[in-house]
Parts: C-alpha cells; sequence; structure tokens
C-alpha cells in the first residue's frame, strides 16, 4: 500500500557531498518546497558544501564535519536531539551516511531502490524510490521528492548568493564582456584534460573576441594545472584559481557566457545559473553525471575507453578505469563544442 505523505510536517534531507550531487539535490529539494511550502526542513551536509548552499531559505542546515572522524558523528546525535522528523529522504550511498543515518530518528526512512541502495543503506531505511534504468543522477534524486507525492519534478534552482558577491562578479566580469571560463580540474588528476589542449581551446576562444577565465579551488593540483595552462598558451588568460569562495564563484559562472570543465563540481554549478556548460568526459558516463541541461555539449570519449576494456554489455554508470583516458578527447572535439556554444548565443 502506498504511503500518503500529504500530511507531513518535518523532513530530514541526507546528503554530504560532493558539491555537484549537493547541486542536483538543491533542485529536488526546492521541487519539495513547492510542493509542501509550509513543510520543516534540515539538511544534514558536509562541510564545504554547506558553504555553496548555507543562504537557501526554508532549511535548517546541520553540518556533518567528516574531519572530526567518529566525533562527527556523536556530534550530529547531539545536534538532533530530541527531534523525530516525518520522514528521512537518505541520499548518499556510502558507509558514512549510513551510519550518519543511525543518528536521524525519523518515522518512514527513503533510500534508493535495491539496486543502488548500497553500503549497508537498504539496512537503515523502509521505503524505496522506483527503481529507474538509466538515470541521470539529478533525476535519480528526483526520485525522492517523487516518491513523497511531488507532482512537478522539472529542475529549478535558486541559491541564492550575497549581495557583496554579486557585486564582486561584476567587478570581475562585466556586462559588455563575452567571457569563457574554465575550471580545469577534478578532484581526481587522472579526470583532468590535458593543459597544452586547455590552452589551444583557450587561444581559440580569444580569436573569437573571447577573455578567457581560469577559475577553481586552492589545491596544489589546481594551481599547477593553471600554470602549465598559461605556460602553454599564445593569449592572455586571467588566472582566478584559488581567488573566489564558492559563492562568488557561482557569481562569476552565472556571468559567463560559457564554461569549460570536466566531471567536477563547478560545471554542475555552471548548471544552476543557466550558463552553457563544455563537459569533458571519459571516465565517467556523461548520460548519468554530466552537465543536466547541457548534455548536447559534452566532448565525450567514454564510450571510446569502455570499448577498450568491456566486451561485454556494462552495468549503466559503470567507470572507465585507466589513468590516461582524457587524452582521447582532442582539442578539434572540443571547438567544435565551443563553436556549436556561440552559435547558440549569437542566435
Amino acid at each position: 500500500m502506498k504511503a500518503d505523505f500529504s500530511s507531513i510536517q518535518s523532513l530530514c534531507l541526507l546528503r554530504l557531498s560532493a558539491i555537484g550531487d549537493v547541486c542536483h539535490a538543491v533542485a529536488m529539494v526546492q521541487a519539495i518546497q513547492r510542493q509542501y511550502p509550509d513543510l520543516a526542513i534540515t539538511w544534514v551536509i558536509g562541510k564545504v558544501e554547506y558553504q555553496l548552499v548555507k543562504h537557501m531559505p526554508g532549511i535548517q542546515f546541520v553540518i556533518f564535519d567528516k574531519s572530526q572522524g567518529w566525533r562527527s558523528y556523536g556530534q550530529l546525535r547531539k545536534a538532533l536531539a530530541g527531534q523525530r522528523f516525518d520522514v528521512l529522504l537518505h541520499m548518499q550511498v556510502a558507509l558514512r551516511a549510513t551510519i550518519a543515518s543511525l543518528m536521524i530518528s525519523a518515522k518512514v526512512r527513503v533510500g534508493f531502490d535495491k539496486a543502488r541502495a548500497k553500503e549497508g543503506q537498504w539496512l537503515v531505511t523502509n521505503h524505496r524510490v522506483e527503481p529507474l534504468a538509466t538515470p541521470h543522477v539529478l533525476e535519480g534524486f528526483m526520485g525522492f521528492a517523487k516518491a513523497i507525492g511531488v507532482t512537478d519534478l522539472t529542475p529549478s534552482w535558486n541559491i541564492p548568493v550575497p549581495e557583496t558577491d554579486t557585486e564582486f562578479a561584476k567587478q570581475v566580469i562585466t556586462d559588455d564582456e563575452k567571457v569563457l571560463v574554465i575550471c580545469p580540474a577534478a578532484s581526481k588528476a587522472e579526470r583532468n584534460w590535458l593543459p597544452e589542449r586547455y590552452a589551444a581551446v583557450a587561444d581559440h576562444a580569444v580569436e573569437k573576441g573571447y577573455r578567457v577565465i581560469l577559475c577553481g579551488g586552492p589545491s596544489q593540483l589546481e594551481v599547477d594545472l593553471a600554470a602549465n595552462i598559461i605556460k602553454s598558451s599564445h593569449c592572455h588568460i586571467d588566472n582566478m584559481i584559488g581567488k573566489t569562495s564558492l559563492t562568488q564563484l557561482l557569481a562569476l559562472l552565472k556571468r559567463a557566457s560559457l564554461v569549460i570543465a570536466p566531471d567536477t563540481g563547478p560545471a554542475h554549478m555552471a548548471v544552476t545559473q543557466g550558463t552553457p556548460v563544455i563537459g569533458l568526459y571519459a571516465h565517467s558516463n556523461p548520460g548519468r553525471t554530466g552537465p543536466y541541461l547541457s548534455l548536447q555539449y559534452v566532448a565525450s570519449a567514454y564510450e571510446e575507453a569502455m570499448a577498450s576494456s568491456y566486451n561485454n554489455k556494462i552495468k549503466w554508470g559503470t567507470r572507465a578505469k585507466g589513468e590516461h583516458l582524457m587524452v582521447l578527447i582532442c582539442v578539434e572535439a572540443v571547438i567544435e563544442k565551443f563553436e556549436l556554444v556561440i552559435a547558440k548565443l549569437n542566435a
């Protein structure tokens, strides 16, 4: 018998990481808010990810700081002491999330369907979303909203940005500029494109009248990658690697004309701002993790990479293995996507 969620008054959402997945979760939770505007929502979220969404209205955030090790679970239990939710949406398949969910008291505990409920998730839930054969991550998340009776699953995003960050972005990118933002680095070096190829696309963009800005975090990997891109380029590139907060980066991505990025958080941040994204994919299936509103612009070598590793039918979402798969994406393929985007922008 299908549960009736029309009278729910409190909901807890468990999605700790990462930035891209949190962007997908925002669309899901805001779909819930449209249907249940008076619903009290608590979101258990990672420390870094919180910095992106902390200004969202109608949500009480509880930070789960995984850097605290086992103490993080006790801190979560203390933060939620005395609270019992009508519904828990357990949206993260990870052992730490399974353990964290034990600190959350809820009558109905919604998890993924049997095929996706790994890392012990099925042990701590009592209700499942509908199975989907080949979902994008965002569509998989929307299954949680559907499970509690939400009917309008059209993704949209409203991630508030402080006015000071908006003004910062206006100073960096003026209204009359055409700007390509390259966010070159993923969390794992093997998912990054080659610096000389980023540089070649940057050179092409400048020839077409675009200013090029590099954006990203302060890690040494990103700093070094940016330096190598600039060294390989024949044009001027503005380097803002490590010089923005997450909300400042979000504001910059909104003002950009288009974005180029591998499978990394800023690609999905740009989607939330309505900015077209050229995704660079070889390790993961862009049909599952690509920039949701820009899948037609993805430069993908995923199928080629998988064909060299697997002869039989593969499960949806299987990652391709190898340290040098991104070399399969050629400069010409990315420039072709660039031309498609700017043709649409000009139209």
